[in-house]
């Protein structure tokens, strides 16, 4: 059993309910400081049983830790491919950051017919969680294989590998992305190792315009901003509830200036990247940060921007935005080159 699984939330719900039963059948056994040492000892078990309760159910809605060794500080552990039913599949490897210092697993889709033509180069997407999360809200809540093989399928999306990376070496150190002064150098991690480890493994176009990002509500943020930061890397990124700025301390104050991707619109010269962003009306955070990107840019940036009535910040609406961004995505990333397609 995993963390994140179901019967684990069942047993630790058991003994939630078994704790109370218990508190209330020893509440009156004892003697004076006997009594207060068995009552306080009842407490503790019903509160512990209980915040395990919810830690488990929170991890199961976000997949921190996805199994026993990241619980336990190993992310290598994560490393095996999760089992899909879709005509692509999902392949893991780990890649050890030689720029950034970082190892970490990472998960790739590869489409249907990758196998098949070798000498075939494929656009490439680089899709990014949430915090906290990982990963396998992707492929686990998002059902991304399953949504990408029936957008290739309806030819809404050219045949692309999509890549799965994790963010953070800690589950509870939020680097959105960036490198932070004497901590992860996530944003080195995700622009330079993991794309050369995925060149090396895989048959890809070069990193540039057959590169794109993808991510949802930090990750989101993520994906636009890389993409301003990194045009040479990156042709085009799309943000499902992202916002404009992040919300950590880089360390050394460039959350308000580097790092403010309103601020880099207004002061710095504009990439020719194109970005996609997306959020739903009843988001107003998303809606904010999305007019406020909408407002400051110019060419040769292009903005494109999809809203859903209603809606708010969570999976429900991350799942109605993930096709047709994926889709966007692939026009702007064109088809895989050099062989037969």
């Amino acid at each position: 059993m995993s963390p994140d699984s179901l019967a684990v939330e069942v047993v630790a719900l058991v003994a939630t309910v078994a704790a109370a039963v218990m508190l209330g059948i020893v509440w009156g056994a004892g003697r004076s400081r006997s009594r207060i040492l068995i009552r306080s000892a009842a407490v503790a078990t019903c509160l512990a049983t209980a915040a395990a309760t919810g830690g488990i159910w929170v991890n199961r809605q976000v997949d921190t830790y996805p199994t026993w060794g990241s619980l336990l500080g190993s992310t290598s552990a994560a490393a095996a491919a999760p089992a899909t039913g879709s005509a692509g599949r999902i392949i893991g490897f780990t890649v050890a950051g030689r720029a950034s210092g970082m190892t970490m697993p990472v998960y790739a889709y590869l489409p249907p017919g990758y196998d098949s033509r070798p000498d075939t180069r494929f656009p490439v997407v680089e899709a990014l969680h949430g915090y906290p999360g990982s990963p396998l809200q992707w492929i686990r809540r998002f059902g991304v294989a399953a949504v990408l093989d029936q957008e290739i399928s309806a030819g809404r999306m050219a045949p692309t590998v999509v890549l799965f990376p994790y963010q953070t070496p800690q589950p509870l150190v939020d680097t959105e992305c960036a490198n932070l002064v004497g901590g992860p150098q996530a944003e080195t991690f995700l622009t330079v190792d993991v794309p050369a480890a995925a060149r090396a493994r895989l048959h890809l176009r070069p990193t540039g315009d057959g590169w794109g990002l993808i991510g949802f509500s930090a990750g989101g943020y993520c994906a636009a901003d890389l993409a301003l930061r990194h045009p040479g890397e990156y042709t085009a990124a799309a943000s499902l509830s992202g916002y404009a700025t992040p919300g950590i301390r880089i360390g050394n104050g460039t959350e308000n200036t580097l790092y403010d991707d309103v601020w880099r619109l207004r002061h710095l010269p504009i990439p020719a990247v194109a970005l996609y962003l997306s959020c739903a009306r009843a988001d107003p955070a998303a809606m904010r940060s999305t007019a406020q990107l909408a407002h400051a840019a110019r060419p040769p940036l292009a903005v494109t921007t999809a809203f859903i009535n209603g809606g708010g910040h969570n999976t429900q609406t991350w799942l109605a935005m993930e096709a047709p961004a994926f889709d966007w995505l692939s026009t702007m990333l064109g088809r895989p080159v050099g062989g037969p397609v």
